[in-house]
């Protein structure tokens, strides 16, 4: 309800842009050294401090309503993204190497995402009925208090991984993960495809301003975010099956979310939901395919590599939101935006063949 929070707060669709601007260059300029940091040290230390910075940044919004703290808040969230980003897949597919199960990193990855999204639908769900009885003050003492749990559960995850006396450096881990994306075509490839999709996606921020655009009012917006939820909850849990389609899938996500918005109905909005669905799908699969090319020295560093990339992307994405909504509604906006998908699907189609690369 953030996006909605804002435009109450009296912020023009200008102005949230620039909010959701600052949020990808915190978490641009902070993605990569917490991606070597990861590395270096303690991965699932990171994972534990992510929602605590997040969860301040929801505080201030809760209680300091305002331009000033909006913008400090996307700032603590966006170093919360980046502690998080490239790190947890670099955990979770270094633990399933220990099992020998490293080839079921896409389902359980999607799965993880599945949970995520099932709980972000449950919240939804219930924004409308919490909102309605204790205004935005309750929405954001919950966000805080989930933040605070995520924590809780970070603190749980295993990292059976160990430090040696003799640790690399910084700067050492930093040229490693460089060396390698310069040494692989395959992997580069990679890179660049979740860059893409994910850059891309970050146009889903302004979803409850389509949402809202199809006649259903402020308070009718959850139950159409609550499509979204599900679809994607689909999505994630389906990944890991069928990925050999995945160009088509993302094909289909292109045609699903043009038509979708364009239709500018509630009904139109199930498709757009239908076609972010697919998106959690495919990207999964696209992860996995880049997981498979990396060794563990370096993981999380190069993982936040094609996170650095999804945040220029996103960046230029809020940009040129921000600068087509001077003069057009959110549904063509949202309908333009299919082609980047389409352009995705074709280089999914067409990209180097070939083994991944040897582990070390």
């Amino acid at each position: 309800m953030y996006a909605v929070l804002f435009t109450d707060a009296g912020l023009s669709p200008a102005q949230i842009s620039s909010l959701f601007a600052i949020w990808s260059v915190t978490a641009f300029a902070l993605e990569i050294p917490s991606g070597v940091w990861a590395d270096v040290f303690s991965r699932r230390t990171m994972l534990i401090a992510a929602p605590v910075l997040t969860g301040a940044g929801f505080a201030l919004w809760t209680f300091f309503p305002g331009y000033a703290a909006f913008a400090v808040g996307f700032v603590l969230w966006g170093a919360g993204t980046a502690a998080s980003s490239g790190t947890l897949q670099a955990l979770v597919y270094e633990e399933l190497v220990k099992l020998d199960a490293e080839d079921s990193y896409a389902k359980v990855i999607g799965r993880q995402d599945a949970i995520g999204n099932g709980g972000g639908a449950i919240a939804t769900a219930l924004a409308a009925p919490v909102l309605a009885a204790g205004g935005y003050l309750a929405v954001g003492v919950a966000s805080v208090a989930a933040c605070l749990i995520a924590a809780a559960l970070a603190r749980a995850l295993p990292e059976s991984r160990t430090q040696p006396e003799d640790r690399e450096s910084y700067a050492a881990v930093l040229r490693s993960g460089l060396g390698e994306v310069r040494a692989s075509p395959r992997l580069r490839h990679s890179l660049i495809l979740v860059a893409v999709i994910m850059g891309v996606t970050a146009l889903d921020e302004y979803l409850p301003l389509l949402a809202a655009a199809t006649g259903v009012g402020t308070a009718g917006v959850p139950w159409l975010m609550l499509m979204l939820f599900a679809a994607s909850t689909a999505g994630g849990w389906l990944a890991g099956r069928g990925t050999r389609w995945t160009a088509l899938g993302v094909a289909a996500a292109a045609l699903l979310l043009a038509t979708g918005a364009a239709w500018r109905t509630p009904l139109g909005f199930a498709l757009v939901a239908a076609a972010y669905g697919l998106v959690e799908w495919a990207t999964a699969a696209l992860e996995a395919d880049l997981q498979a090319d990396l060794t563990d020295r370096s993981r999380a560093t190069v993982t936040s590599m094609s996170g650095l990339g999804a945040e220029v992307l996103a960046v230029l994405a809020f940009a040129g939101y921000a600068l087509g909504s001077v003069w057009a509604q959110p549904w063509l906006l949202f309908t333009l935006a299919a082609v980047p998908y389409l352009l995705i699907a074709a280089a999914v189609r067409r990209g180097p063949r070939g083994p991944s690369r040897d582990r070390e």
